[in-house]
């Protein structure tokens, strides 16, 4: 690429702009999170239902498969920060709506449903955005090192902002974390409204076919990016929609029932936080391609032996490694992805990145649990944790 890697320690925290987002961010998601356990808990009140708690969970998942395209096109055309601004400033009206209805004891099943559909939407818009907008702050010396700390931040608010919730549910009325929730978008339009970039625009006005058309010739043409999507695809497919069959291990499996449903997430969690913080750390790899090729048989083989464990502490270590494997991966295919890409085919192709990686796992919940209506839910599991590990073989034979 011609370029000189920065390989300080955390290096894109020393980019101004990039550590007010950052940290801004992690504000932001932290609520979101905490927004999401207060939620499902005040859907429960409302129904006691499963069902309505996996629709509301679906409400705010399933504008990625319709919107992440759209947010591609716009994010080549138009300002990647304006677009950001607006999605996060419209961010604070349905947790602030939300929290005004909970309050008063108006709040019924149907609205809480769309405003997760609104702020799922918004996010949808928001998340390639977003992607694309990194180089733009830190460069491209430190572009994986700020998709590490980016991830860092997502699962340092995966495991706070539940905790938070819990906290709330427990002392306080539900409706604070929905009103927290709304606050915590305005930092991240603060820091926003002060950054000075260069706008990088240079999609012509071709049409939104056209314009599609052009990333996924860009893709086909590019075989090492077609490929690493095609690895990213399946194992978003067969492999990431293990953590929605967590309570049947817990409870089936392992006999440890909702406390060790807790640990079993929390260590995915953790897992997924130091492999972040490790590339933080790390400054930038060297050998993408082999660490990448190492992540990809690690992730389905500590899947497969989790899936096949009878033994909690073994469990416990799986997930561990699984979290950290899947986010080493994921990290550097993002970064590798961004670097190859031209300037102003960028957002589309994230976008096409986010609908592989993000819009595939709620398809392969559905797939996966369709499946295991006919047979053992086990085999169905173990045979996608194979069928990733063969592609994870193959990808480190290249």
């Amino acid at each position: 690429m011609g370029c000189s890697y920065d390989r300080r320690p955390f290096s894109a925290l020393y980019v101004k702009g990039f550590r007010a987002f950052w940290l801004a961010q992690l504000l932001s998601l932290s609520g979101t999170w905490m927004h999401q356990t207060c939620q499902a808990w005040l859907v429960y009140e409302l129904t006691r239902s499963a069902f309505y708690l996996g629709l509301t969970g679906a409400a705010f998942t399933v504008p990625i498969l319709v919107f992440s395209l759209l947010a591609g096109l716009l994010a080549d055309r138009y300002s990647k920060r304006r677009i950001l601004l607006l999605t996060q400033a419209f961010s604070t009206l349905p947790p602030l709506l939300l929290g005004v209805l909970t309050l008063t004891g108006q709040v019924k099943l149907w609205q809480v449903v769309v405003l997760a559909l609104c702020m799922g939407t918004l996010n949808a818009l928001e998340l390639p955005v977003r992607q694309s907008f990194l180089i733009e702050l830190v460069g491209r010396t430190r572009l994986l090192n700020a998709v590490a700390l980016q991830s860092a931040a997502f699962n340092t608010a995966r495991m706070a902002g539940p905790v938070i919730g819990g906290i709330i549910i427990s002392r306080f009325d539900v409706s604070l974390a929905f009103f927290l929730n709304s606050i915590s978008f305005i930092p991240v339009v603060a820091v926003l409204r002060r950054l000075d970039l260069p706008e990088v625009l240079s999609m012509g006005h071709s049409g939104i076919l056209g314009s599609l058309k052009e990333a996924v010739q860009f893709i086909y043409r590019r075989r090492e990016v077609l490929y690493l999507l095609s690895v990213v695809f399946s194992f978003s497919l067969l492999g990431l929609p293990y953590i929605h069959f967590l309570p049947l291990f817990a409870e089936e499996v392992l006999h440890v029932g909702p406390k060790g449903l807790g640990m079993l997430m929390g260590c995915a969690g953790a897992g997924a936080l130091s492999g972040a913080l490790v590339l933080s750390y790390i400054g930038e790899i060297r050998d993408k391609r082999r660490y990448i090729s190492y992540a990809a048989v690690v992730f389905p083989s500590a899947l497969m032996l989790f899936f096949f464990s009878k033994s909690y502490p073994l469990s416990l270590f799986c997930l561990y490694v699984v979290g950290l494997s899947v986010v080493s991966l994921l990290a550097n295919v993002n970064s590798t992805i961004q670097l190859t890409v031209r300037d102003n085919l960028r957002g589309r192709v994230m976008s096409i990145y986010s609908l592989v990686f993000l819009g595939t796992v709620p398809i392969g919940s559905l797939f996966l649990g369709l499946l295991s209506e006919w047979l053992p839910y086990l085999w169905i599991l173990r045979a996608g944790a194979f069928i990733c590990l063969v592609i994870g073989v193959r990808l480190l034979l290249r």
